[in-house]
């Protein structure tokens, strides 16, 4: 029985005779059902007119992400640390190519998911490569397909792999996530933030939102929340959620100004 895809955020449902009626992720206020309706594909029809396409950032830092442009555009980061491959979010489709050449790379010691827009194939991929999945378990009415090693964690922060962090910060979902790895980029460290703190078209600033595609604003408290989780850690390079997402360097001064600038620019008293 094929495994059924949303076409429009790209999760895979558990294998069925028939596509569910819906898509809940879709249906809830942060996402959205397009104009056409409700639409399906599978891993099989995607791969007749898709391919998996791969942007090397740094040495230790590929991008995977499919092409043509698929669902959000979601974008997976393979981290090569010195511990293990860690593949944080995750895409739709999951092809041959992919499997033999992270296999290549040494395979995948760790995997972890941002949000439910990235839970996606995550199940499939997990399987495939044999390794837990984990995903906040703040989030977890949001996973259509419960299967594979999926581990929820709880509380704030975890470490995924020595010198691999998980955070959580909360905002766009209740158990958004972001990833910290103090040795990545040469020991300047990253953040992998997803659309926790969405890196903005100029490169130089974040924004956050509670919706992107319906322009939803997240409330004062929560933006104030996700600065307060990233101050303890140190970090120079940053990932958005799409291929070009991202800041080369500053930042975590970056997400300091734009928190101030955000905070301001909805403040009840802001003019412009």
């Amino acid at each position: 029985m094929p495994a059924f895809i949303c076409i429009t955020c790209g999760a895979q449902y558990p294998p069925a005779d028939s596509a569910p009626k819906n898509c809940p992720i879709c249906d809830d206020e942060r996402q959205y059902v397009g104009p056409s309706g409700q639409n399906w594909t599978t891993q099989e029809k995607l791969a007749l007119t898709h391919f998996n396409a791969w942007r090397e950032y740094t040495p230790d830092i590929l991008g995977i992400a499919t092409q043509p442009r698929f669902a959000i555009g979601q974008r997976a980061l393979l981290l090569r640390t010195a511990h293990g491959n860690v593949l944080w979010d995750c895409i739709s489709m999951l092809d041959a190519a992919t499997v033999t050449l992270i296999n290549s790379l040494g395979g995948i010691r760790a995997m972890a998911i941002s949000h439910p827009h990235f839970y996606t194939s995550m199940s499939e991929w997990s399987r495939a490569f044999d390794v837990p999945v984990h995903v906040h378990a703040a989030d977890r009415q949001w996973v259509m397909r419960p299967d594979g090693q999926l581990k929820h964690w709880e509380g704030e922060t975890l470490e995924l792999l020595p010198d691999v962090t998980l955070i959580r910060g909360g905002g766009h979902f209740s158990g958004s996530s972001m990833l910290h790895w103090a040795k990545g980029a040469g020991g300047r460290g990253i953040l992998c933030a997803s659309d926790t703190a969405y890196v903005a078209a100029d490169r130089r600033h974040v924004s956050f939102m509670r919706s992107y595609p319906n322009l939803l604003p997240l409330p004062a408290r929560n933006v104030k929340a996700i600065a307060a989780a990233l101050e303890p850690f140190a970090f120079d390079m940053m990932f958005g959620n799409f291929f070009e997402s991202v800041i080369q360097t500053g930042a975590k001064e970056a997400v300091r100004t734009s928190t101030e600038r955000y905070l301001a620019a909805i403040a009840a008293d802001a003019s412009f």
